[in-house]
């Protein structure tokens, strides 16, 4: 009989204990109690949705490293920065789904701030712009750091690629901070799109009467001889018009690298103005022929 009485003693103080539980955990505070969809949160709630975020937070802790480890390092970077911005955006459906499935009206919450996120989203239109150019450029890769760009007439190597913006270092060594959007909006030119290789040129033009197959030797040995040229392929001299008071030639050549161009194009400029020299072959200045007709005085 003893033992039958603790039993209903220890019972009933279990059954205490879960009840004073279940009221710590219905405790909360009831927004908009005048209105059709009052909103209460409580204790219990708030528990419910850090416990949710978490399971989240591990399951996709658990595919990032699942994926991640099946990409090259050089894209591992790329899809780290994609995957910080995706996960927010699950965090919130996941919230919205439990705050629906425990019978908060969703719609209500957006009602109430369907003013303020149209101002927000007015606000940071050009914002939400350039992170979506972002996630573009890193998911068709279109860009990649190391690449020589040339965008509204400055160039630049890039150094980093952000959701909002992308950082690249002009030759003068200036960090150029460009808005993602802008790759949307205008033409892109990516130097290196099809190796580090490049081709560039040099024109100049010489006088009416010079020897053209010693110009055209002239040009393959100032350019052949510079160390940055490569051999293959090798250097070749085009023929590009008759000016007005010029031959016109253009020596291309390929440079392994085109970030640093202008450097190896001022030395050949240098060489074919010395070549010229020594050769006595003349680079012309632009002359005009003026023929007075003087009218002829009248009786």
């Amino acid at each position: 009989m003893q033992n039958t009485i603790e039993e209903i003693e220890e019972a009933v103080t279990e059954s205490s204990v879960w009840e004073s539980i279940v009221e710590f955990l219905k405790y909360g505070i009831t927004f908009g109690e005048d209105s059709q969809n009052p909103i209460r949160i409580t204790v219990g709630l708030i528990i419910l949705v850090f416990v949710i975020y978490v399971m989240t937070s591990l399951v996709l802790r658990f595919f990032k490293r699942l994926y991640s480890k099946r990409l090259p390092e050089a894209d591992r970077t790329k899809f780290n920065t994609v995957f910080s911005f995706a996960r927010w955006f699950v965090y919130v459906i996941v919230i919205l789904v439990v705050f629906d499935s425990i019978g908060i009206n969703v719609t209500a919450i957006f009602a109430a701030s369907a003013a303020l996120l149209v101002g927000v989203g007015l606000a940071l239109q050009t914002l939400f712009q350039d992170i979506l150019s972002g996630v573009f450029i890193l998911i068709d890769q279109s860009l990649h750091v190391g690449d020589i760009i040339e965008i509204e007439d400055k160039v630049g190597r890039v150094v980093e690629i952000k959701l909002r913006t992308t950082r690249a270092v002009t030759i003068d060594n200036k960090v150029l901070v460009i808005p993602n959007h802008l790759y949307l909006t205008n033409s892109l030119y990516n130097w290196t799109q099809n190796g580090t290789s490049t081709r560039e040129s040099v024109s100049v033009g010489v006088a009416y009467g010079s020897d053209v197959q010693l110009v055209k030797k002239l040009l393959l040995e100032a350019a052949s001889k510079h160390p940055s040229v490569l051999k293959s392929p090798e250097p070749v001299v085009l023929f590009t018009g008759f000016g007005d008071s010029s031959l016109n030639f253009k020596v291309v050549f390929t440079l392994n690298d085109s970030f640093k161009a202008q450097f190896p194009s001022s030395d050949i400029r240098f060489e074919i103005d010395k070549l010229f020299r020594e050769h006595n072959v003349s680079i012309p200045f632009p002359q005009r022929d003026i023929h007075i007709i003087s009218k002829p005085k009248e009786d």
